[in-house]
């Protein structure tokens, strides 16, 4: 059985047991997404429009922490102007611990 959710403007295809890396959440212990846009169980699959009413995926965080570091280079040519910025985004891994549809 796997699902689709979206969260923080991403999409991602779960199942039960998957670990991924959504944007930072505030929450402690555990999370429900209720932004489901379809379910599959490998026979039938229901689709929402957009999302599913009767569908929930829940998981369990499992810590925050920060991606690699993307580093932003700017030149324009002949001036001698450069800049170099770096980023790295904030991410919290969860676990995948239920797929559920009422």
């Amino acid at each position: 059985m796997y699902a689709i959710i979206e969260t923080g403007g991403k999409q991602f295809r779960v199942s039960e047991g998957d670990v991924i890396k959504i944007e930072k959440i505030s929450d402690d212990k555990s999370v429900t997404f209720g932004n489901v846009l379809m379910v599959s169980d490998g026979e039938n699959i229901s689709y929402g429009s957009p999302y599913l009413d009767s569908a929930e995926v829940t998981a369990d965080v499992m810590g925050t922490d920060k991606a690699k570091k993307v580093l932003v280079f700017k030149q324009k040519t002949r001036k001698n102007h450069r800049k170099l910025r770096g980023h790295r985004q904030l991410y919290t891994s969860v676990k995948i611990s239920n797929i559920k549809l009422n």
